[in-house]
C-alpha cells in the first residue's frame, strides 16, 4: 500500500487533530518564583497543579523549550495504565511489600487521572477498557503466563489470563493463543489532557512560558537565554529530553518510539475486528507494539523504529523513516488482516527517557533544592501523575508543611543509577539489543518451541532490563 497521503511528523496526529494553543509568552527577564518546574508535560504541569492545589499562594513557574506537550507528552501512544519501569529491582533491593506498595499506588493513580480530569472537566476521550497484552507464539505464550503470574504476585488479583477463544471474543488478533487482562488501564487523547492541564494550571494562578528553552539548572537557578529564574526548588521534568541540559547528556538515554494511525475505520472492519471494549492493546514481543482504538474509530499504533540517535539526539518535528513506517503498518496488518486496504492518515517519532537500569524514579536533594522525575521507559502517562503527587509531598516535607507520607516512603523515591556509556558505546549497545530482539522475534515466530529465545535473554542481561 503506498503510504504518498500520509502525513509524515508534524509533531503527532494528536496535534493535527486537536491543533497546538496559541503561544503563551517566553520568559521575559530574570524572576524569582517560590517553585520553578523545567518542563511543560505531564510531570511538571501535574506537579505544578498539585502543588497550587496543596498550597494556593505558591509562586510557580513552568518553563517550557517549545510549547505544552511538545514532547512525550503529546506524541504517546494514550496508554493510562498502572505499569511502572523497575518495579522488579525495587522489590530486590527493597523487599517485596515495597513493590507490593508501589504497584497499588500505580493502580490507584489510574483512578487518580480519572478523577480528576472529571472534576477539572478535561474532556480527553479517557475510556477505562483496561489493558489487553495478547500472545502469539508460543514463546509469548509462555512469557505471557510468567507476566501474569507475577503480576499475581504483586497483588493485581483482579487480573484475568484468557485463552485463544476468549481473547479474540474480546479483540481479533489473527494468531492470538492467549492474553492477560487488567481493569487498571484506559484509553485517552494525549494532547486532549495536556492542553487541558496547562489551561486548569494557568486558572489555578501557575505561570507558563513556553518558547523557553532551560540550559543549565543549578541549585535554586534555572538559566535560560532570556533570563534566569531563581526559586528554593528547581525541579526537572524533561524526560527524554533531560539529555539537552548542561551536564546531563549521559543521565538519561532518550529512547525513540514511533507511531502510524490509520483513517476512521468503517463498522465493517470492526465488524471482523470485535474491540468493542476499547481496551489498550499490547503484545509480548520483545520490541512490542502497542495500540489503542480512538475515539473516532481510527487504530492508532507504535513500536520501535530506528531506537536511538547517536549522541543522545532528538528530533523536532517527529519525522519517521518510511521503513519504520512500513514495518508498523507490516504488524498492524498481521494483527488485523482486513486493515491491509486502510489509509495510514500519520506518522510520527518521539523520545522518552531510559535510565540506565531501566527504573523511574522521583527525588528531592534537600540540600539544594533540586528535584526531578522521570525515566518511565514508556510508561510516563500515569507515572508522570503518581511522580507529581510525590514531588508535592517532598516539597512540603522539606518546607516543614508535613512530615513524611505513604508517597514520600515508596521504594523509588530518591533511587541513584549510574550514567549511561559514553559514545559510541551507547549507540552500539542500543542499536545492538534492538537488532537482538528483532531477530529474537523473527525467530519466535517460526519456532515451536516455548522457551524465550537465548539472543534475547543475553540483551536483557547486557542491557541491565529487569
Amino acid at each position: 500500500m503506498s503510504t504518498v497521503s500520509t502525513v509524515n511528523g508534524g509533531i503527532s496526529f494528536w496535534y493535527a487533530d486537536q491543533g497546538t494553543s496559541p503561544a503563551r509568552e517566553p520568559l521575559p527577564g530574570d524572576t524569582t518564583a517560590d517553585v520553578c518546574i523545567v518542563g511543560g508535560g505531564y510531570t511538571g504541569l501535574w506537579t505544578a497543579y498539585y502543588l497550587k492545589k496543596a498550597v494556593p499562594f505558591l509562586n510557580i513557574t513552568v518553563l517550557e523549550a517549545k510549547f505544552c506537550g511538545y514532547g512525550a507528552s503529546g506524541r504517546n501512544g494514550g496508554w493510562l495504565y498502572n505499569g511502572i519501569a523497575g518495579r522488579d529491582r525495587y522489590a530486590k533491593l527493597h523487599g517485596h511489600d515495597a513493590a507490593v506498595r508501589l504497584q497499588q499506588a500505580m493502580n490507584e493513580t489510574v483512578d487518580e487521572v480519572v478523577r480528576v480530569a472529571a472534576e477539572e472537566n478535561i474532556d480527553a476521550d479517557i475510556h477505562r477498557g483496561g489493558v489487553l497484552e495478547v500472545a502469539y507464539t508460543p514463546a509469548q505464550l509462555a512469557r505471557l503466563k510468567d507476566f501474569h503470574s507475577v503480576e499475581i504476585a504483586f497483588g493485581e488479583t483482579d487480573r484475568v489470563l484468557r485463552g485463544a477463544r476468549e481473547t479474540c471474543e474480546r479483540v481479533n488478533v489473527t494468531g492470538a493463543v492467549g492474553s492477560t487482562w487488567t481493569p487498571h488501564g484506559a484509553r485517552l487523547h494525549p494532547v486532549k489532557l495536556v492542553k487541558g492541564l496547562a489551561a486548569t494550571v494557568e486558572a489555578l494562578g501557575v505561570t507558563i512560558h513556553e518558547s523557553t528553552p532551560v540550559t543549565e539548572i543549578e541549585p535554586k537557578h534555572a538559566h535560560t537565554p532570556y533570563g534566569t529564574v531563581r526559586a528554593p526548588y528547581v525541579l526537572r521534568c524533561t524526560e527524554g529530553f533531560t539529555a539537552n541540559l548542561k551536564g546531563q547528556r549521559r543521565t538519561w538515554l532518550p529512547m525513540n518510539s514511533s507511531m502510524i494511525v490509520t483513517e476512521p475505520l468503517p463498522q465493517s472492519v470492526w465488524d471482523t475486528i470485535g474491540w468493542d471494549g476499547r481496551e489498550t492493546l499490547g503484545d509480548m514481543a520483545h520490541a512490542y507494539m502497542y495500540a489503542q482504538r480512538t475515539a473516532d474509530d481510527r487504530i492508532a499504533l507504535g513500536g520501535r523504529g530506528v531506537p536511538y540517535r547517536f549522541g543522545s539526539a532528538t528530533d523536532n518535528d517527529g519525522r519517521t523513516r518510511p521503513a519504520t513506517v512500513e514495518a508498523l503498518r507490516e504488524i498492524l496488518v498481521r494483527f488485523f488482516p482486513t486493515t491491509a486496504g486502510a489509509r495510514i492518515d500519520h506518522a510520527w517519532s518521539g523520545v522518552l527517557g531510559v535510565p540506565r537500569d531501566w527504573c523511574a524514579t522521583v527525588a528531592l536533594d534537600r540540600s539544594t533544592g533540586l528535584g526531578w522525575a522521570g525515566g518511565y521507559v514508556g510508561s510516563g502517562v500515569a507515572t508522570a501523575n503518581l511522580a507529581a503527587r510525590t514531588l508535592r509531598d517532598l516539597i512540603q516535607q522539606d518546607s516543614g508543611q508535613s512530615g513524611p507520607t505513604e508517597l514520600t516512603e515508596l521504594p523509588w523515591v530518591g533511587h541513584k543509577v549510574r550514567r549511561w556509556e559514553p559514545e559510541p558505546f551507547r549507540w552500539i549497545g542500543v542499536h545492538g539489543m534492538y537488532a537482538a530482539y528483532r531477530a529474537a522475534d523473527r525467530r519466535e515466530l517460526t519456532s515451536p518451541r516455548a522457551g524465550t529465545d537465548p539472543v534475547a535473554k543475553i540483551a536483557d542481561r547486557l542491557a541491565g532490563r529487569h
